[in-house]
């Protein structure tokens, strides 16, 4: 049995005094969550996070890594910098990482390598836009997303990374996939792995949903046998929601 994991994705929101804040109302309502609990932050927000996370099963992740190890490259992080600051998990690959800062299938699979290289836990995003559904091409995206991302990993590097499924047309505009959909999608890539690093490794595997999940329709969601946990964007910025989502099972 794969361990579900729900995962706050808070974007370009709340400052350290005010991350700090929403972790200590967290805390208390997800200390009996029988699922793993990440919060990736804003850089500025990692030590307070680090700080108030303390004494919880909540786990920091940051929002992106650089894939060079150091360099002439303002304003970016590498994964030691991201590694010595006590973080767990990186989110690569996100859909607005990808359509406002250039992000490519290359540049994707290069942060991962150096993620992983440095120890970190990688959420991988992929997923298709609204158009790219309509023309039917939602399979073969996201299969090819998936393995170019993973190039050059190991099976058992693969095994540990943590895919998030995002259909792009669903962030931040209200639209869910339903829980079929979702489903499937995700069974798609799950196959895709085993084709490529065999069931064994692919059943390993933990998939997200990144899609708007919400407290109202995580229950139908995680019900789904391939669904194994949430990439959660604005609900992750509210306590109660978030701790909703991450108690789906009580």
């Amino acid at each position: 049995m794969r361990k579900p994991i729900i995962a706050g994705n808070w974007k370009m929101n709340k400052t350290p005094s005010e991350a700090t804040a929403l972790v200590q109302e967290l805390k208390p309502l997800v200390k009996e969550a029988n699922c793993d609990v990440v919060v990736c932050v804003p850089a500025v927000d990692i030590p307070a996070v680090k700080q108030a996370v303390r004494g919880s099963k909540i786990k920091v992740g940051a929002q992106n890594v650089h894939f060079a190890a150091s360099g002439a490259y303002t304003g970016e992080l590498s994964a030691a910098m991201l590694k010595e600051t006590g973080v767990d998990y990186v989110i690569i690959g996100h859909s607005e990482r990808r359509q406002y800062f250039g992000e490519t299938d290359a540049t994707v699979n290069q942060r991962v390598l150096a993620a992983v290289k440095a120890g970190l836990k990688v959420i991988l995003c992929v997923g298709e836009k609204k158009e790219e559904r309509e023309a039917g091409y939602t399979d073969a995206l996201v299969e090819y997303q998936t393995l170019i991302a993973l190039t050059g990993l190991e099976p058992n590097d693969v095994k540990n990374i943590i895919i998030a499924y995002e259909p792009v047309w669903a962030i931040g505009t209200g639209l869910t996939a339903t829980d079929e959909q979702a489903n499937e999608t995700i069974g798609v890539i799950r196959a895709a792995l085993a084709r490529k690093y065999g069931k064994a490794i692919a059943n390993k595997v933990r998939i997200q949903y990144g899609g708007s999940m919400k407290p109202g329709n995580v229950k139908g969601l995680m019900a789904q046998p391939e669904i194994d946990g949430g990439l959660i964007g604005g609900a992750s910025l509210k306590a109660a929601d978030f701790a909703a989502i991450v108690n789906y099972d009580k």
